[in-house]
């Protein structure tokens, strides 16, 4: 053996040469049984194929990692955009100031009924938040709400609107308002709105359409004949608003005042005259129009009592004063969209000599006080029909027509009878 060969077996390395004199010589370790050359491709077949389910175990994993976070995204925006809808519904950041007139008919007796009215009127989005919410601010906005005509906003907010719903203003500014005896219903309504406490035609559907629990006016309807249907029962008086206060709530402060001032003495008096006091309303607010002082109003009512005991031979009151609240109140006030002209209500209220109206005329001309409702039950005893006034305000009565011209040529020969 030769001494190299001897030396190269002694290592444990034997050479493997290929093709070629001149061919490199590669080493390797591996035992080769079978033939260096299959040996060699099986070695990077197993390798290759150990290779191959790593990489895709990777690639599996990296796209389930995407996705997860794809789905987390996605719920988080979800839950983003919900929540600014919700906070937006509560503290109104972004919402329109468009009014919506919601009208309620009967008491809501829960926050979460009251909840399910500004959804369906568009005023909120996340009701079911808003309930939740709500139930947190029970004591400051809970139930029950009134009956009434609100204007409401978006841009109040939930506890803004459900405060609303109370009668209470979106501010804590008031104004300091005086209606005198004698007052009619639009000028009430147009000082109200002057002063921003409420808006002019929610004052109107109020007045008109909303009922209420006062023994005074709760059986009281509209009629076509009769402009304001509250004509009589708005008391006068002076009372502090809040500026943009409910209109159902402005309306509720007159008509309660009224209701402790005409007490039960009032109206069991009015029984024994035989009237309701309905009628002794509308006689009072004749005698407040038409009386020059307090002193006078005893006397007027007489003279009206007179007339109305006898309507056959004094169909007619004489009052001027009933076809000058149609001409002078009411058709100013009216608009092309007004249900009826100031003829066709001049039918049921003019009571001149020349009226065919008989007795009394189809509801109050005014708003009278206490004084001209005390004048209305217990009139002065008088035989007399008849009375004017002269031009200083000084008034005149007479028992039959004849003495009335005569006193008219005498004292006011510049009035028209």
């Amino acid at each position: 053996m030769d001494t190299n060969e001897f030396k190269l077996n002694e290592t444990g390395i034997n050479p493997v040469t290929t093709a070629g004199d001149d061919s490199d010589v590669y080493f390797t370790n591996v035992s080769n049984s079978d033939g260096g050359e299959d040996a060699n491709e099986a070695s990077h077949s197993v390798s290759a194929a150990k290779k191959k389910p790593i990489v895709r175990k990777k690639n599996s994993g990296v796209g389930k990692t995407y996705l997860f976070f794809i789905v987390v995204i996605a719920l988080s925006m979800i839950l983003s955009v919900y929540a600014v809808f919700c906070i937006n519904d509560v503290l109104a950041i972004t919402k329109t100031s468009s009014n919506v007139t919601v009208s309620i008919d009967e008491s809501i007796d829960t926050t979460d009924k009251a909840v399910d009215m500004l959804a369906d009127n568009g005023l909120i989005k996340c009701k079911y938040f808003c309930k939740l919410f709500a139930k947190f601010r029970e004591a400051y906005v809970g139930a029950p709400y009134e009956p009434g005509i609100y204007y409401l906003n978006g841009k109040m907010g939930l506890e803004g609107m459900l405060d609303a719903l109370h009668g209470n203003a979106q501010t804590a500014e008031t104004v300091r308002l005086v209606f005198p005896e004698g007052y009619t219903t639009p000028e009430i309504v147009d000082k109200l709105v002057e002063n921003d406490v409420c808006d002019k035609a929610a004052l109107l559907s109020a007045i008109d359409t909303v009922d209420y629990s006062y023994s005074l006016v709760k059986d009281l309807e509209s009629k076509e004949e009769v402009p304001y249907r509250l004509e009589g029962y708005l008391f006068p008086d002076t009372y502090d608003f809040y500026v943009g206060e409910s209109s159902s709530s402005v309306i509720k402060k007159l008509l309660e005042n009224g209701e402790n001032r005409i007490d039960k003495t009032y109206r069991e008096r009015a029984e024994e005259l035989g009237y309701s006091m309905h009628d002794i309303i509308i006689i009072a607010s004749i005698i407040q129009c038409e009386a020059g002082n307090e002193d006078q109003m005893k006397v007027i009512s007489g003279i009206i009592h007179n007339r109305l005991s006898d309507k056959v031979n004094y169909p007619s009151l004489g009052c001027e004063s009933t076809s000058d609240y149609i001409n002078n109140k009411v058709a100013p006030s009216l608009s092309s969209t007004s249900a009826h002209t100031a003829d066709y209500y001049l039918k049921y209220y003019s009571t001149g000599s020349s009226s065919t109206v008989i007795g009394l005329p189809a509801g109050p001309i005014c708003n009278p006080g206490l004084q001209a409702i005390d004048a209305a039950l217990y009139p002065d005893n008088t035989d007399a029909l008849y009375f004017f006034h002269d031009k200083d305000g000084e008034m005149y009565t007479a028992d039959t027509y004849a003495e009335f011209k005569e006193k008219v040529a005498t004292y006011a020969p510049y009035l028209s009878y």
